[in-house]
């Protein structure tokens, strides 16, 4: 399929317009929707939040009639009865003479329905415009409904000489503000942040998004606190933990099965998830990941420790590191990046970097685990 200059500025604007709901959409996808007549734009849509209009819908609400309008759409229109109804019997109904898609929805319920309901209406429906940077803005999605997994992305801090921590456990603080602003940009993207018991025990962390972080941008007000999620195989949390005292819902993951163990921490306000073990007596984390997954976790961020850092990248559930690198030494005694002892070179892990650049004065690698690269 060959499409014009004029089909790649317009799919590019709802794209643009599908970002708008990075931090508010989930479990939906993010969907962005152009209407044009005469290759003019007349109405501009997007998806804000699971429940209210699809982004093609939202569009048509801004003008009278979309009768012979294209209409440009990141996602397929969904053909069937959900919280709201079928995009693609509205578009049907409005008329239009051509739509363009970027990408098909893996969702079981249309992968492919709805364009074939509007070929079968007689509308020209052309697919594939602009499909890899469709995916990227829903990887997260796109992983859940294809693999059953969410999208995890990994956040570390570390020193020059890749140190995390001093053998105490004290971490804070290893980069600057900049870095640590840049990291709200990561949580309020994730549907959920992962962390450690032993992150709590030696920072107290409230893993929660700050929202001062973002007043010189275009955030909707739909934005949301993630879950939070602590992997504690023994159940050791403090009730006293800062975590209880705002922020969102918080999840206990641990392998006690012993419901008296549960009710300090229920009564604190925490939730207990009971997991099978990874034959280490600790928590299985692709367990965590499929339970993640279940509850429409699209994306996920780990903000953790070398202990569990190494045990998610051993599982292969990694598919992108971000690590925030300060100019500094914090020296051999320090705790490593990762607890993964290796003994030879041919075992060594292989990444693939994205981008590097500097926040503050710190620096930002990007990563991606090469199993990621195929699957998203």
């Amino acid at each position: 399929m060959s499409f014009s200059a004029v089909d790649h500025e317009m799919m590019a604007l709802a794209l643009r317009l599908a970002a708008r709901g990075l931090y508010s959409t989930s479990p939906n996808p993010r969907v962005g929707c152009v209407i044009t007549r005469k290759d003019k734009v007349v109405a501009e849509g997007w998806h804000i939040r699971a429940g209210d209009g699809h982004a093609e819908v939202n569009a048509l609400a801004q003008i009278a009639s979309a009768e012979d309008c294209t209409i440009y759409v990141t996602l397929e229109p969904c053909s069937h009865l959900g919280r709201t109804p079928p995009c693609a019997d509205k578009l049907i109904d409005a008329n239009v003479a051509r739509v363009v898609v970027a990408v098909e929805d893996p969702n079981p319920l249309v992968a492919g329905q709805g364009i074939a309901r509007l070929r079968e209406a007689g509308i020209q429906a052309d697919v594939g415009l602009m499909a890899a940077q469709a995916v990227d803005l829903n990887k997260g999605f796109m992983r859940r409904i294809n693999g059953g997994l969410p999208w995890l992305r990994l956040k570390s801090a570390s020193s020059l000489d890749g140190r995390t921590a001093m053998a105490s456990g004290e971490s804070q603080w290893i980069t600057g503000a900049a870095a640590r602003q840049d990291v709200q940009h990561l949580r309020a993207q994730s549907c959920a942040i992962v962390s450690g018991v032993e992150t709590i025990l030696h920072d107290n962390a409230l893993f929660t998004v700050r929202p001062e972080s973002f007043a010189s941008e275009q955030v909707n007000e739909y934005w949301r606190q993630p879950l939070r999620v602590i992997v504690d195989s023994a159940l050791r949390t403090p009730v006293e933990a800062k975590l209880f005292g705002e922020g969102g819902e918080v999840i206990i993951a641990t392998v006690v099965t012993d419901p008296e163990r549960y009710k300090p921490l229920a009564a604190a306000g925490a939730i207990i998830l009971s997991l099978d073990d990874d034959g280490n007596g600790r928590v299985s984390l692709p367990a965590l990941m499929r339970y993640l997954a279940d509850r429409g976790c699209n994306e996920v961020l780990l903000e953790a420790g070398p202990t569990l850092t190494g045990s998610a990248l051993r599982a292969g559930l990694v598919d992108e590191w971000f690590v925030y690198m300060a100019p500094s030494l914090m020296g051999s005694s320090a705790r490593p990046l990762v607890d993964w002892p290796m003994t030879k070179m041919a075992g060594q892990q292989a990444l693939e970097i994205v981008d590097i650049r500097a926040v503050g004065k710190d620096w930002r690698i990007h990563c991606r685990l090469p199993t990621s690269a195929e699957s998203a």
